[in-house]
Order: structure tokens, then C-alpha cells, then sequence
């Protein structure tokens, strides 16, 4: 094993086809590298990469090995065609369907039925519609009338239904480990609440649960209290606000929550901040934000956007002008920022660099010159008097009461969490607790490394755990109970303004599980009581006082909100000395040689979702890793250890230590590692179990979010990692006169990009790089006399969160098909985000494109194929029939866009029969041996078609919502009619910036992209 001097030359890297950061820089040296790339591979020309973009499928998606002469491959070609037509004449198994002796009056076959509901996640409530098939629930869409959602969702709310069907989750009550009953498991509990009564009132019993906003679980938890005094009630999640919290309460006396107006915000600054993304009111935030960005004909201002972060983030990738820093360092932009506007206390002194005082004077500047319209924002992973200096910022501008406000805690309860947690880990230690009730929480997994969970667990005498899994907690637990999926459940809770929404059950519980509502009130109350009744009574309390209550209760049911409920706007006072506290505070922090930073994941988050298979396929946003986490490192600090990644490293703080895999992350600040939480879990279901590394090995209580002084060891051995950034490579991107290799300039236009005063300038400048037959083509035009459906997508409103990706997979019954084959370039998602980076490798901007199939007018696809598998529909879609498919993929050969996904196994599970429930019946499930690609959900135009013949009316404007147009929360994918002059998706391409990917090839995709239009401060465009 080798430690590595910082300081010194990197050692030499051993002959194994890595590519470390040093080989980049030695390729790149007096080189220009092309303007937008994807990876250090095709950033630095590799002959690998340049292989990969001439072979017909990345590494081993192909099956044929190099080498292959031209008689095997006509054998293995003959075989390929005669299995496949004996696979298509294979008569399926009969299935029996068995109809309603009484068929309930609202349930007609075909037809879906929508339900309000909501999906809670850190104790906040999303508003979502629920679509069911039949009694099963199959697909989840936002509540346009919820104000967290407006209608759209994230990837959480979308995979949630996979989880619903699970066949992995917890089925049976269990007793030391053995099975046993709910009413055993009453028996046994209330035996003990009644021995514990007898001493001092209940002071040996303790409730952890996560943050709750539930008015019902608070009344039913109440209750308990009640009736037990001396109990207590705790609160947990590892990815706490706790920051966010003491911040605004050193800064107003009390604990608030800024809930923030982006449409009113000309000027939007973030501090380590992915408000985009994540957080309560990410979708509203996004909504709102995109808003402000979009630029069209006769636009002439849109926002602007300053972002410092000590780690990448999605709504980084959003910034005019982003700005890398270590934690520390953020903490004096902070202060920084405070003097320039004029907070009274803070002065940044000397300690920044010339780059980080130019930023935070032009960004001071922009928003003292839009008092009252700009905004500050502080993330939840920013230390306290980050958010207590960002309060007194928006204060000195006159912000507070237009584009933020201020209202009392959503969730969690008086004390920060990590308090709260820690007064329960002294009780359990001391022996004070002889009942532990362990509500949808897992402590045993994500409590701090120096919490010592496990020592205080085995002095509890009897612990209960609640969950959906079981997972860590539940194997140290006496008793388990299953949880109840929300999707089975009666429940209500608060979204981030405080409206109250509500939760209704969508089918009966698959495994006979019990909601914490039902658990707890089954023992505060000393009956069971129908959960359902428990959330009528909570509504009862906030229904108007005058007038029925029924036809309220069912309002509140339809619209899934109890209307008035918000919480109102609070005044809030600044503390004159809790700036210059702050400012002292962070002034004062000593430097550190390496950060090391933890962030919730962006598709497992904390863990919770460790076991739902569509989240850790999903690619990350900038990574684009997929079934693990790994120890992200700046291009410098690699250059400086001589690391690649992939390659395998010992992490040491506080002298615990982990062994992590590397992935150099361009535009990670240097100085700084961050690794992900959400992986390493040890009981989370065959899917979740042993996937990446456990981060929380190394938090701490007292600094959750970053550990100073950490070290870095290489092992010397490599980990390999699936990551989809060099899979379905277009071809080299503007090179612009690159002589890089020696090779010549391929102009392929992808992302194209521009600045709002090269739009006002020259509104056309998009188009002046193409070249190409255009329109022109030997094939004769189609002629379409109805519909001719077509769709856009907004640059400048995507954040890459991968919503889309989510929503495509649950509509389209899109299997996953595991690391291995992930690895291999099969990854069978219809749409893919494509992540482009441009500029210097160590703080690039960042583009995201979301890559769908683009419905060729003239389709390469359909010429090749010998079965007429793929055609050309009378209204322009180039449509699957998937039974004529034999798997000759000449299609994907010959598609220049990549969109086109293979069978190459049976990926789909058709044998376990509780997930036959999850699938939408409106579209086919595939086996192994076809090929799959996107249809823009002919099944929704379909439907529609349908309503509006039945109905005697023509298809309008807006009827037909694709999935990922319905889910994206910046409404930046449209669709509809291009033969309606008047059709939004028609307003879209008639847009100067309107442009179609690769057109030079006159394949005239339906598919096309508004550039991203951004909106730099000329102060900064001149320092650089």
C-alpha cells in the first residue's frame, strides 16, 4: 500500500487502461479540447473513445467479439433469424380472466380511475393523483391543485409505486424472529404499557419516529403522551434541516421556515443550496424558477442566477455563474456577501482569493440594484450561521415579505434533531428506557458513527420497530411489525406552506400492514381504531364551523388539500447582533487540508429507497453512476495523488476510516471530497443490500454534513463502477477547429447554447452553424390529413433531475436490468438526460439534454428493417409493432440518435406474481429478443382519441400529456399537434432558438430542442 505526498509529482500509472487526470492534462497540454464534452475520455481524445464512437454498441452491448470473420458471423445471423421466428410463432400461456359476478358501478375495464393522495417524505407532504387500473394503483402524477406538486412530481414520488409492489417487503409480524400476530404483538405491548404505568407515569417509555407533520400521528402521539406524562417523543432522519433550523433561530430568537417566491426573484443567489432538486418545495421552486428563465420572441430580460457550492449539484448546473469552494471557504463568501450589501458586523477581512471577492461583488451588485426583487438562498447542508447571515441579508435588501417569508417549523419537533436523538441515545445508555418504539425509522443503519447505537439498543428491555423492511433496526428489534405503504394507507400531513393534505388507500394492504397512525392509537387509546376514522376526525377539527361536514370531507378527499390551512406569514425581527455572532463565528473557522463532505444521495437519498431497483438504476445527474456511490474528487486533487477513477482508496477521518472507490468529478472544488449517503446497507432486500459504500460510518453528531482533516490512501486495487456517461455517444460535439489528435473538426451541433444578449443581437444565431441536405431527401414527403404529433424540449428549463426518466419507466413498464448489464452499455431507459460539460475541466458549466426517440419524418430506422418491425404512422410516429421483431438490430445500427434499447435477456419479471399488479396494462410487457424505444405513450393519444370520438368532439390543445411532459416540475418538455398553427408545441418551434439535433443528416426529426439561453453579469464575463 502507497500514500501519495500531495505535494509531490504523481507516480507513474500502471499499464491497466486507466485513465488518470495527469493523462488528460499531458494529452490536453497546448492543446483546445472541444467545446462541449461528456467525459475525460472524449475530453482527451482517447483512442478507446474513439473506437466506442465508431462501434455499433459501447463495450459489450454487442454480442459479436472483435475478430469475428465474415462466415461465423453469417452463421450466428442464421441462427439469430431462425430462433427468432420460432420465438415469434410461440403460443403464449393461457391466462384465465375471471369476471365481476357484481361489478362495482365506478370500475370500467380500460378505463383508469384517479385518486388524490399524497406521498410524505422528511415529515413533508407532495400532492400527487393516483392512477388505478382496476383496483391497483400503477402510476403516480402531481396534484395540480397541491401547492408542493402544481401538477408535477420528482423521481421519488414516481419509483414509490414500485416500492408499493415490492415483493421483498416485510410480510409478517414477527417476535424474535419468529412469526406471529398484530394481535400478539397488542397483547404483549399494552401488557407492558400497563407495568411501565405503574411507576412514574410512562418515564420509561420513549416514541422515535421521523419528522412528523401529521395532525392526526401529533393527536394520536398526544394521546399516548397523555396518558403516559413522563414518556417521551423523539424525532430522526439522518438528512435533518437542523442548519436551516438554528440558523433563523439564533437570527429571530425563534425557529421559522423561509419559504421563498421565485417569481417575484430578478436576482437569485445560492449558498450551497440545490432548491431545484431537493427540499420540500423543490417542485414549486422549479416551477417558478424556469418561469423566470424562459426567453422567447420579444422577451428581453429573464433572471439571473449566482451559485456557490462546495459540492455539484443539479440546480448548480442551473447557475450563470457558479463558483466552487470547500465548506469553509463558503462560509467566508458568506460574510463576504453580508459586508458588500451592507449588514452591520460582517467583514470578510483578506481571507478569500480575487476570484471569490469578484463574485461576491457582482453578485452583492445585482442585488442591491433589484432591491426587493432579488433572493438569497441557503442550503440545508450550509452550517447555521450561514442561514443566520443569509436571514440578515435578505433583510438589508428590503426581500423579506416579497420574494421570502417567514412561517413557523412544518416538521419535527421544538428541539433540533440531532438534540433530540442524542437526549434518547443518554436515556437508552443510562438504562432509563425499558420501551423503545422505532416508528419508520432506522437508526441501526444511519445513526452518527460516534453514536454508539448499538450499545444503547441492548440496554432497552423491549424495542419495537415499524417499517416497511426488515431492515437493520428491525433485526435488533424484539418486535417487528410491517408497515403499511402509504398507497395502502389513511393518513394526512403537511406540505412546505403547511396545507394540510390528505392520504387515501389506493388498495387494501398487500402484507397486512399497519400504518404508525394505527399503531400508535391502537395503544394510546386501548382499542384498534380504523385509520380512516382516526383522519376524519383530524379533518373534522379544521372543517369550518358552519355548515355540513360531510360534503367537506369529500371535497377534501377530491382535491386532495384541505383548503385555508397554509400557515400565514409570520413578522420576524433580526437579532442586530446575531450577524456579526455569525460572521465572527465562521471568520474564526481554522483551514483545513481536506474537506470531507456528505451529501443525501440524488436517487436513494438517505437509504431509504436503498431496495427500489429503478432509483439505483437511475444515473445520476453529473455522474451518471448507477448501483453505487463513490468518493467524489476534484480533476486537481486526482492529478495530485495520481488517481483515476475507479481506483480503490482508504478514507481516514477522525481516525475511523473506509474503503471507497474514486470518480473525478469535473468542477468539484479542490480541497474538498464528498461522499454520498444512501449505500453499504446491510439488510435492505436483495436489491439495496451490499450496494456501494455506508457513509454514515463516518459522520458525527456535531458536524453531520463535513469532516475536517481528512485523508486519502490508495489500495492500489481498482473497484469498477457502472456508470452511463460514455454509453450512446452522438459523435464528437462543436469542436470548433480543435486539431486534438490531429483528427478533423466533426461540426455536430447537440447542446447548443447562447447568452440572452446574443439572443436580443441576433435571435437566429442558433441556426448559423448548420449545414447538411436540411429538408432536402430522396424519399417523398409524408402527407399527414389529421394530427401529426411533434414534440419540444426547453434547455434552459431543464435541471437533468431525472424525473422524466422515472416517469417514462413507470409508464412504459421499462424493465431494470442490473450493475452487470448497466456496465455493458444495456441499460434499457427509453429517455436518457445526456450531461454536457463545457470549458476548463476544473470548473466547467454544465448542460443537460434529455434525449427521447426524435420520430424521424424520414427515419433511418424503418428503410433497414426486414420485417417491417418499426414504421411510419399516418400521423407521424415511428411506431413498434413488437410481435414482428426479430432482433436483427439493424435498426439501432442505423439510428444516429441512439434512442433504440434491446432485449438482450429476459429482463422483465413476469414470474413473481405480485408484480404482474405493478404494470401498466395499457402497454405491452416485452420479453427478451425485441427492441424497445420511445412512442411518445401512443397509449395516452390513443386514450384520448377514444374520449374525444365517444365524446363527438376533436382532440384539443393540452389533452394528450406524454409521461415525462406530465411529470417535468419546469414544464420544459411540450407536446401535441404540429398541425395546429395554434398548438403550444407549434408556438415552440416556431421560436427563433427552435433546432433539431443533428439535422445535417435530413433525418427531420418531430424531436427538437429551444437552446439554452443563459444570462452572465458582464462584471464577471470581464474578469474572466
Amino acid at each position: 500500500m502507497t500514500v501519495h505526498d500531495p505535494t509531490s509529482a504523481p507516480p507513474p500509472a500502471a499499464d491497466t487502461g486507466r485513465l488518470s487526470v495527469a493523462d488528460v492534462q499531458r494529452r490536453l497540454a497546448g492543446r483546445r479540447g472541444p467545446e462541449y464534452w461528456r467525459s475525460l475520455e472524449e475530453l482527451a481524445a482517447t483512442p478507446e473513445f474513439e473506437e466506442l464512437l465508431h462501434r455499433e454498441f459501447p463495450r459489450q452491448a454487442s454480442e459479436l467479439p472483435a475478430g469475428v470473420d465474415r462466415r461465423r458471423f453469417l452463421q450466428l445471423m442464421g441462427a439469430s433469424l431462425a430462433l427468432g421466428g420460432l420465438t415469434a410463432c410461440t403460443r403464449q400461456p393461457l391466462e384465465s380472466i375471471v369476471p365481476y359476478v357484481e361489478q362495482p358501478e365506478s370500475l370500467v375495464p380500460g378505463k383508469p380511475l384517479y385518486f388524490a393522495t399524497s406521498l410524505v417524505q422528511g415529515g413533508y407532504a407532495t400532492g400527487l393523483l393516483a392512477e388505478s387500473h382496476m383496483g391497483r394503483p400503477t402510476k403516480l402524477e402531481g396534484n395540480p391543485d397541491h401547492p408542493a406538486s402544481l401538477g408535477a412530481t420528482d423521481l421519488f414520488a414516481q419509483a414509490s409505486v414500485l416500492t408499493l409492489y415490492d415483493p421483498e417487503r416485510s410480510q409478517t409480524v414477527t417476535h424474535l424472529g419468529r412469526i406471529s400476530t398484530w394481535q400478539a404483538f397488542l397483547a404483549d405491548a399494552r401488557k407492558a404499557l400497563a407495568a411501565l404505568a405503574a411507576g412514574p407515569a410512562g418515564a420509561r417509555i420513549r416514541v422515535l419516529t421521523p419528522p412528523v407533520s401529521s395532525p392526526s400521528l401529533t393527536a394520536a402521539i398526544g394521546r399516548l403522551l397523555e396518558r403516559y406524562p413522563a414518556a417521551r417523543w423523539h424525532q430522526w432522519e439522518p438528512a435533518h434541516r437542523d442548519a436551516a433550523r438554528e440558523g433563523s433561530r439564533a437570527a429571530f430568537g425563534e425557529p421559522l421556515e423561509a419559504r421563498y417566491d421565485l417569481a417575484r426573484a430578478r436576482v437569485v443567489v445560492g449558498l450551497d443550496t440545490d432548491f431545484l432538486t431537493a427540499g420540500p418545495g423543490a417542485l414549486r421552486y422549479a416551477r417558478q424558477f424556469a418561469d423566470r428563465r424562459r426567453v422567447r420572441r420579444g422577451s428581453d430580460s429573464m433572471s439571473r442566477f449566482y451559485a456557490a457550492e462546495s459540492s455539484p449539484t443539479a440546480t448548480g448546473t442551473m447557475a450563470d455563474h457558479r463558483l466552487p469552494v470547500t465548506a469553509r471557504t463558503l462560509g467566508l463568501l458568506a460574510v463576504a456577501l453580508a459586508a458588500e450589501v451592507g449588514v452591520a458586523g460582517a467583514d470578510a477581512g483578506g481571507a478569500l482569493g480575487a476570484r471569490e471577492i469578484a463574485w461576491a461583488r457582482a453578485a452583492a451588485d445585482a442585488l442591491r440594484r433589484h432591491r426587493g426583487q432579488g433572493l438569497v438562498v441557503a442550503g440545508d447542508c450550509a452550517p447555521a450561521a450561514v442561514h443566520t447571515l443569509v436571514h440578515a441579508i435578505n433583510q438589508q435588501l428590503g426581500n423579506v415579505g416579497r420574494t421570502v417569508d417567514y412561517t413557523a417549523p412544518v416538521a419535527g419537533g421544538e428541539a433540533p434533531m440531532a438534540e433530540s436523538f442524542e437526549e434518547l441515545l443518554t436515556a437508552m445508555r443510562a438504562g432509563e428506557v425499558d420501551l423503545l418504539l422505532a416508528l419508520g425509522v432506522n437508526p441501526v443503519y444511519d445513526a452518527p458513527a460516534d453514536a454508539g447505537i448499538l450499545e444503547a439498543l441492548y440496554q432497552v428491555p423491549r424495542r419495537v420497530h415499524l417499517g416497511l423492511y426488515r431492515d437493520e433496526t428491525a433485526e435488533f428489534s424484539q418486535w417487528h411489525v410491517p408497515a403499511a405503504h402509504y398507497l395502502e394507507s389513511w393518513g394526512d400531513a403537511r406540505a412546505f406552506d403547511g396545507t394540510v393534505s390528505l392520504q387515501q388507500p389506493l388498495i387494501e394492504p398487500l402484507y397486512g400492514g399497519k400504518s404508525a397512525l394505527e399503531l400508535v392509537a391502537a395503544l394510546a387509546d386501548d382499542q384498534e381504531r380504523d385509520d380512516r376514522e382516526l383522519v376524519r376526525d383530524g379533518c373534522r377539527a379544521l372543517a369550518p364551523a358552519d355548515g355540513p361536514f360531510e360534503p367537506f370531507w369529500r371535497r377534501c378527499l377530491h382535491d386532495g388539500v384541505i383548503a385555508g390551512t397554509a400557515f400565514e406569514p409570520r413578522s420576524a425581527v433580526l437579532d442586530a447582533a446575531a450577524a456579526t455572532a455569525a460572521a465572527t463565528a465562521l471568520a474564526a473557522e481554522p483551514a483545513t487540508d481536506l474537506e470531507l463532505l456528505f451529501r443525501p444521495d440524488p436517487t436513494v437519498w438517505d437509504g431509504s429507497w436503498a431496495n427500489n431497483a429503478w432509483l439505483q438504476e437511475c444515473p445520476k445527474p453529473l455522474t451518471k453512476l448507477t448501483w453505487d456511490n463513490a468518493l467524489l474528487v476534484s480533476p486537481a486533487l486526482a492529478a495530485r495523488l495520481g488517481l483515476a477513477s475507479e481506483d480503490e482508496v482508504t478514507l481516514t477521518v477522525d481516525g475511523r476510516s473506509l474503503e471507497a472507490p474514486v470518480w473525478v468529478q469535473p468542477g468539484h472544488p479542490d480541497g474538498a471530497v464528498t461522499l454520498h449517503l444512501g449505500y453499504g446497507r446491510k439488510a435492505a432486500g436483495r436489491v439495496g443490500t451490499g450496494t456501494g459504500v455506508n457513509a454514515h460510518l463516518l459522520r458525527t453528531a456535531a458536524t453531520p454534513w463535513r469532516a475536517a482533516g481528512a485523508t486519502i490512501t490508495a489500495t492500489g486495487r481498482r473497484r469498477p463502477l457502472a456508470s452511463t456517461q460514455m454509453h450512446h455517444n452522438l459523435g464528437p460535439d462543436p469542436i470548433q477547429g480543435s486539431n486534438l489528435e490531429g483528427r478533423e473538426a466533426e461540426r455536430r451541433h447537440l447542446v447548443r447554447v447562447g447568452t440572452l444578449e446574443e439572443f436580443l443581437h441576433e435571435p437566429d444565431f442558433v441556426h448559423h452553424a448548420e449545414h447538411g441536405p436540411g429538408d432536402l431527401s430522396l424519399h417523398p414527403d409524408w402527407e399527414y390529413d389529421g394530427h401529426a404529433w411533434g414534440l419540444a424540449v426547453d434547455l434552459a428549463a431543464c435541471t437533468g433531475c431525472n424525473a422524466c426518466v422515472l416517469a417514462c419507466q413507470a409508464e412504459n413498464n421499462i424493465p431494470v436490468v442490473g450493475k452487470q448489464q448497466v456496465a455493458a452499455g444495456r441499460e434499457m431507459h427509453w429517455i436518457r438526460v445526456d450531461r454536457y460539460y463545457q470549458g476548463e475541466l476544473e470548473d466547467p458549466t454544465v448542460h443537460h439534454q434529455p434525449v427521447m426517440c426524435m420520430h424521424c419524418e424520414q427515419a433511418p430506422c424503418e428503410v433497414v428493417c426486414p420485417v417491417a418491425a418499426t414504421v411510419h404512422s399516418d400521423e407521424g410516429l415511428n411506431d413498434m409493432v413488437y410481435n414482428r421483431c426479430v432482433g436483427t438490430r439493424y435498426c439501432s445500427n442505423n439510428c444516429p440518435y441512439k434512442v433504440r434499447r434491446f432485449n438482450f435477456f429476459k429482463y422483465n419479471d413476469t414470474d413473481t406474481p405480485v408484480l404482474k399488479l405493478l404494470r401498466n396494462p395499457d402497454v405491452t410487457v416485452r420479453t427478451r429478443g425485441v427492441m424497445e424505444k420511445c412512442t411518445y405513450c401512443v397509449q395516452r393519444i390513443n386514450y384520448a382519441r377514444g374520449e374525444a370520438k365517444r365524446e363527438q368532439r376533436s382532440i384539443r390543445d393540452g389533452e394528450i400529456r406524454t409521461a415525462c411532459q406530465q411529470v417535468c416540475p419546469s414544464r420544459a418538455i411540450v407536446f401535441g399537434d404540429i398541425n395546429d398553427p395554434q398548438s403550444e408545441v407549434s408556438r415552440w418551434k416556431d421560436e427563433p432558438t427552435n433546432y433539431a439535433l443533428l439535422s445535417e443528416l435530413g433525418t427531420r426529426p418531430r424531436t427538437s430542442y429551444l437552446a439554452k439561453i443563459t444570462n452572465p453579469d458582464p462584471e464577471l464575463e470581464d474578469e474572466a
